[in-house]
């Protein structure tokens, strides 16, 4: 039996999720892009509207482990990366595994936790590895962390740290459904549909082909330097106290890869690009307090980006 393409596979995966998650297949995409392209990602938005469903769909389709951890005040770092236990009949110390050894891990209500337990991811999602008593250890590949957080001004709730949002591929915000949709999801649970009832449509091997295909296809150097300049404005914007780092523009042709083979194509254009600007760059930017103080967003700020930055022109070999 062949294997799957990447494309196959978004669409295997896509079908999959929005058999629970009704009306929302530009959001469905751009998570399983930032699934293909092996980057973490964060949900954020108001109670109810789907966020760790959507999760759950995405852990649910692929036929390798996950675990969940539910963030809490009283969650301690070694809940998530694992201890070393003593063991008093052998008389020697055991490493058990916390909840990040998985292909997926679903961190929920992320800014639930606090600062001291968030920073246990840091190692993990920019390494794939864990550090406990000076001794690393390996999480399973594919590694994607999907993390869901409310909005920081809700009650009980921690801002994630600058240097933990810029390990997050993605950021993605879910919205409200139409009247359609949500009457589709009242329907679906009234029949009982659940995340947990979804079948596994992708293999671990067949993810890891996947990714691999993601990560090798055509990106022409004009492409690199249309999110180069990119991240480089935001850098020079008077809005911003911080821009994005070498890392955004790494994850905008990352993300961009991913898009392209969502749509089946085996290049990036810079269309790409524009697609995935905001859900990777809103998140790495930090406004000037006057800016804050006249409103303004960071969506704001990357959409005048996009609008003054040229566009390149593909060359003919780069199609």
């Amino acid at each position: 039996m062949n294997t799957p393409s990447a494309t196959e596979i978004y669409e295997l995966v896509a079908a999959n999720v929005q058999r629970v998650l009704h009306g929302k297949p530009e959001v469905v995409r751009l998570a399983i892009a930032a699934l293909l392209a092996e980057g973490h990602l964060l949900i954020e938005d108001v109670p109810g509207l789907g966020k760790t469903t959507l999760a759950r769909c995405l852990a649910r389709s692929i036929r390798g482990s996950w675990n969940r951890i539910q963030f809490t005040p009283d969650l301690l770092p070694g809940d998530i990366t694992g201890v070393q236990v003593y063991h008093q009949r052998d008389e020697r110390f055991a490493f058990h595994p916390g909840g990040v050894f998985a292909n997926v891990v679903l961190a929920d209500e992320i800014n639930r936790g606090t600062p001291k337990t968030q920073s246990a991811l840091l190692e993990v999602m920019a390494e794939r590895r864990v550090t406990v008593d000076a001794i690393g250890h390996e999480v399973p590949r594919p590694f994607l962390v999907i993390a869901t957080q409310n909005p920081i001004e809700m009650e009980g709730t921690y801002r994630l740290p600058e240097a933990q949002l810029d390990r997050f591929l993605m950021r993605l915000r879910i919205g409200y459904p139409d009247l359609a949709s949500e009457v589709m999801v009242i329907m679906s649970d009234c029949a009982g549909s659940d995340p947990d009832d979804l079948p596994p449509v992708v293999d671990v091997p067949a993810l890891q082909a996947a990714v691999a295909q993601v990560r090798s296809l055509h990106v022409d150097r004009a492409i690199c330097e249309y999110a180069a300049s990119l991240a480089a404005a935001t850098r020079q914007h008077k809005d911003l106290q911080y821009g994005a780092s070498p890392r955004g523009s790494i994850a905008l042709v990352r993300a961009a890869q991913a898009i392209a083979v969502t749509h089946g194509r085996g290049f990036v254009t810079p269309d790409d690009i524009k697609d995935v600007a905001h859900p990777v760059l809103e998140h790495r930017v930090i406004l000037t307090a006057e800016a804050e103080l006249n409103q303004r967003m960071p969506a704001d700020i990357v959409a005048e980006v996009l609008a003054e930055t040229p566009v390149p022109g593909m060359r003919a070999t780069g199609v």
